[in-house]
């Protein structure tokens, strides 16, 4: 089965950062990888993973960007979302949710490590909870 999902940018951090290869963030993007989760983007979300991700401090070879950054265009989906009118604390997270918003049919779900930047509601789920989902607990 496959789920649909955007994936917020701290996620894609983490997991590259990881040594841990039973992180669920790890786990996650390995999901991508295998077809099992199906990602939901918008160009200003691969915006901001480019830039997110090129910072100096995080240190990740230019190869392992582009292949991340081309597995979400290749596998994803790219989603024209319309305005919800939400006010979240970061509102740069708001096409983040948008995107998760205008999928909901679909049983879309946003992957983040900062619920308390969303509202609260059971499609906003850490990536551990997002492994329960697809039932590739460890």
């Amino acid at each position: 089965m496959e789920y649909y999902a955007v994936i917020d940018t701290n996620v894609l951090i983490s997991a590259l950062l990881s040594k841990n290869e039973s992180a669920a963030t790890v786990r996650v993007l390995d999901a991508v990888f295998e077809g099992k989760i199906i990602p939901l983007y918008h160009k200003d979300i691969l915006n901001e993973y480019a830039e997110v991700l090129h910072r100096k401090k995080f240190r990740l070879q230019e190869e392992v960007i582009q292949v991340v950054l081309g597995a979400i265009r290749e596998y994803g989906i790219e989603v024209f979302p319309q305005p919800t009118g939400a006010i979240l604390i970061d509102m740069d997270d708001l096409i983040f949710y948008e995107v998760a918003m205008e999928k909901r049919d679909d049983d879309a779900y946003l992957v983040t490590g900062n619920q308390k930047h969303y509202p609260f509601t059971d499609f906003i789920v850490t990536p551990a909870e997002m492994m329960e989902i697809i039932g590739m607990n460890k």
